[in-house]
């Protein structure tokens, strides 16, 4: 009997689609494939767009997530919360493996294209400016690079103007270690994190005895199960820039390098990593 091609449709796979919706139709292929426009003939340019391009739909999901974690904790409900946490450090798993492919750029492929980047860096993201206030590492400065388009400036702003995620973490862990918020700190909304005494001793609290106080460790190792990936990809940042463009200043302004290398001192939870000195 002669060998015939596979046929699903035979299996009953759907294959036509003429008045049906498809895997392109719902996931927007022709728009979404449709947005890499290469400014430059330089082979590796559409390698810079796509690795920008997938590290902020990952980023997306990020605070698509992070928010329901900060809604899910205001709520009470924490194994959601746990849940939704593993995925956000997952998904920066998912943003460190992206520099192992652009690190097969090298500084001459760079060169070929970088002055059609002009004055644009990666440190406007907006997205990720986001993501560290919903986290905590809140620097107004960096609203000024979105003072350009209102609605992002606005929405950035909005959220310098509440508690930060890490904040209604605190809140929790007084309310659950004191029994009430009496002595809770204020949040610090509009500037970065910086260790309090009284936070981490209610978390030394929670760490000499796991039993008693299991959510809360459980809640704190996830915290530092996310910050540790956030330090992985802010590194891995810095060594691909470092490899590929040396000490230059960036596209942006920026010291480059340097720039990158100050932001690897940022603690998100501080408290939580200080208090292993004392256990």
């Amino acid at each position: 009997m002669k060998n015939r091609p596979y046929d699903p449709g035979s299996e009953g796979a759907k294959m036509a689609f003429a008045d049906a919706m498809s895997y392109g139709d719902y996931l927007h292929i022709d728009g979404l494939l449709g947005l890499q426009t290469c400014l430059s003939d330089a082979h590796d340019e559409m390698l810079f767009i796509i690795q920008h391009q997938t590290s902020e739909l990952w980023m997306k999901l990020a605070i698509h997530e992070l928010a329901a974690c900060r809604g899910a904790l205001v709520a009470g409900e924490t194994a959601a919360m746990f849940k939704m946490l593993a995925r956000v450090s997952r998904i920066f798993e998912q943003l460190n493996n992206a520099w192992e492919v652009l690190r097969t750029m090298t500084p001459a492929d760079y060169t070929r294209f970088r002055e059609a980047l002009g004055p644009s860096s990666g440190f406007q993201s907006y997205q990720y400016r986001m993501i560290e206030y919903i986290l905590g590492n809140r620097n107004p400065n960096m609203l000024k690079p979105h003072e350009h388009v209102p609605d992002i400036h606005r929405l950035l702003g909005e959220e310098l103007s509440r508690p930060s995620f890490y904040d209604e973490v605190i809140r929790f862990l007084f309310q659950t270690i004191d029994g009430d918020t009496r002595a809770l700190p204020a949040p610090q909304l509009d500037t970065p994190h910086k260790a309090v005494p009284e936070i981490q001793a209610r978390w030394k609290t929670v760490y000499q005895d796991v039993d008693r106080w299991w959510t809360l460790y459980e809640l704190g190792e996830k915290l530092v199960d996310l910050e540790d990936y956030f330090r992985r990809w802010r590194f891995n940042h810095v060594t691909t820039v470092e490899r590929i463009i040396g000490f230059k200043r960036g596209t942006g302004g920026t010291s480059g390098v340097q720039y990158l290398r100050k932001m690897l001192e940022v603690e998100l939870f501080p408290e939580l990593w200080h208090l292993r000195g004392e256990l």
